[in-house]
């Protein structure tokens, strides 16, 4: 809930800082002083007190650059991940396995199995 209304926050600020440079006057910065035709004597031109408008733009970019880092700070939720609620998969082991008793206490493996039905014998041949 908070993140949202900062977030709304932000978007006020953002817009009304907008609004307010927008509403500034030139600093007699035409096309005449562009090219040195520029009749103050100062190096950045005739400067004036600090007007209402430029107060409230010092104001709202310092209310930009904090709300840019506060809703950093509070939109940062740690790493995330989509499959984050599943669990990982066995490792598989490309090693052979080894048997845990040693080959001479292991039982010896059973014969084979003669088969069950019996072999056909061929015929005996006439006398």
């Amino acid at each position: 809930m908070l993140y949202y209304f900062l977030t709304f926050l932000y978007v006020f600020v953002c817009l009304m800082l907008l609004m307010v440079v927008l509403l500034q006057q030139g600093k007699g910065g035409d096309m005449a002083s562009a090219f040195g035709g520029g009749s103050s004597q100062t190096a950045f031109g005739a400067r004036g007190g600090a007007t209402l408008l430029t107060k409230l733009t010092t104001v709202f970019a310092v209310l930009f650059m904090l709300g840019a880092l506060a809703l950093a700070i509070i939109g940062q939720r740690g790493p995330s991940s989509i499959v984050g609620g599943t669990t990982a998969p066995a490792p598989v082991s490309s090693a052979p396995k080894v048997p845990a008793t040693p080959a001479a206490q292991r039982p010896a493996p059973a014969p084979p199995q003669q088969p069950s039905t019996p072999v056909a014998q061929p015929p005996a041949a006439p006398k």
